[in-house]
């Protein structure tokens, strides 16, 4: 590890370093349908951070945007990646849960006149837990060259005018240096998978299938063509991005047939054209020959039809990656007809009540947003496969909330921690019916199987 540079100034690196760590390991961010950008009502943006938190409606959340108008986060929030671990020097001391989020800001939106993607992306940002449900935000971030404002811990990129990731960066995963899937390792690395958006504007024309009002058929959005990036960090709070094979940095493009940075021959046949890619979930396959050691399941468009996809693709360090196309599309009727995005991927595993651990077992699950043509809502649906490549649909198993709920206007981006009952927790991204996020939980039992949600606050008598 004495090749890396100090935990808090990590800053680019090239894509040749070889790492010794023991363990490397929408289609739109949060549940945001979508919303032409000269639509969107800022009116109610702080709501859900004044709401009365013993109210039932909202007891299941746990993070919410920032009362500060002046913090990254004070808009919209979105896709939570926890992870819960003990230390290795400190196996006594007790879980700890760490949370990367995504967030935007009133103040961001205004700089590019309210044309970035109708999404949650913009900063990404940390908190912190001792029990998964009572967070504390890190309102000071990262001191390294990827913090461009204070309380992030990955901004944008003002360095490089040609970079991907100069308007607005999303959160996709993290992987942690873990020496077992429960104890960190304090000398590994943290591996961050993004996606960010240049100042290139596109027309919205080329994105929505159907007609537009003349008023909206020569208008254009800022930052779509999404790129996926990743970034390394030793803490976990200060990141260093990694210079991928792309000229923009990117690790990750859409492929396009006249890219000339794109050896074609080695893509499989029939890989189609993609308008953006995004929300990279990483995940390793302990069964995989080393060329695909790491599977990254992410979401795009698809050119020609605009159909919102997850699609694969595999590497065999987790830096250089080989797309094998859509694994996952829409079907013509049905609660994910209109799109399917933002998937988290766990290897299968069985909870042995007498030793109180998970052993992992063959086969993957895929928990992901599906939205629907009826009602336009997103909900969180299921898919099962033995390879990580074939999927079968399962159907949802987290519906959107109830009338009167906080996230009555959808649900998205989850993501799925195991814990020492035997019991599974979800962080899920939920949206209101005035357009408003925060993240919440739900919890699934081995007697039930079934997702409920997990009330988080309590109200006292």
């Amino acid at each position: 590890q004495s090749s890396m540079p100090p935990p808090r100034a990590l800053t680019m690196v090239k894509m040749g370093f070889r790492f010794q760590a023991a363990f490397l390991t929408l289609a739109l961010s949060s549940a945001d349908a979508w919303i032409l950008p000269q639509a969107r009502n800022h009116g109610s943006s702080a709501s859900l951070t004044k709401l009365d938190a013993s109210s039932s409606s909202v007891q299941n959340i746990v993070l919410s945007p920032s009362d500060d108008p002046s913090a990254f986060d004070s808009l919209k929030i979105g896709t939570a990646c926890v992870h819960r671990y003990s230390r290795e020097e400190d196996p006594e001391g007790g879980t700890e849960y760490v949370m990367w989020y995504h967030g935007r800001s009133k103040e961001l939106d205004d700089q590019f006149d309210n044309k970035l993607p109708p999404l949650s992306t913009g900063r990404i940002g940390r908190a912190t837990s001792r029990n998964g449900l009572v967070w504390e935000k890190d309102t000071v971030g990262s001191i390294s060259a990827a913090a461009d404002i204070e309380g992030v811990s990955m901004g944008l990129n003002k360095e490089e005018w040609w970079g991907f990731d100069t308007t607005h960066v999303g959160l996709g995963s993290v992987m942690l240096p873990m020496t077992t899937p429960a104890v960190i390792n304090e000398g590994g690395v943290y591996i961050m998978y993004f996606m960010g958006g240049d100042h290139g504007e596109s027309s919205i024309a080329d994105l929505v299938d159907g007609d537009l009002p003349d008023s909206m058929k020569d208008a254009t959005i800022t930052g779509i063509q999404m790129k996926i990036g990743v970034a390394i960090s030793q803490d976990g709070i200060a990141f260093g991005k990694v210079e991928g094979d792309d000229p923009s940095g990117a690790c990750l493009a859409p492929y396009r047939k006249d890219d000339p940075n794109v050896e074609h021959s080695k893509l499989p046949r029939g890989l189609q054209e993609e308008l953006y890619v995004g929300w990279p979930d990483v995940v390793v396959n302990p069964d995989a020959p080393a060329p695909e050691a790491f599977m990254m399941f992410y979401s795009c468009m698809i050119k020609d039809t605009k159909e919102k996809c997850i699609a694969l693709a595999v590497s065999e360090e987790g830096f250089r990656w080989e797309k094998k196309g859509v694994v996952l599309k829409p079907d013509a009727d049905g609660l994910d007809a209109t799109g399917c995005a933002r998937s988290a991927v766990v290897q299968n595993a069985e909870y042995n009540t007498e030793t109180g651990k998970w052993k992992s077992v063959n086969g993957f699950t895929m928990y992901y947003d599906g939205s629907s043509k009826e009602d336009k809502k997103h909900r969180i649906m299921q898919a099962e496969s033995s390879d990580g490549k074939k999927w079968t649909k399962v159907g949802v198993v987290l519906d959107v909330g109830e009338p009167d709920g906080w996230d009555h206007g959808g649900v998205s981006s989850p993501h799925i921690i195991r814990l020492d009952d035997g019991t599974q927790r979800m962080y899920y991204t939920g949206q209101g019916v005035d357009d408003s996020t925060a993240i919440g939980v739900a919890k699934m039992s081995i007697e039930s199987g079934v997702w409920e949600r997990e009330v988080a606050t309590f109200k006292f008598a």
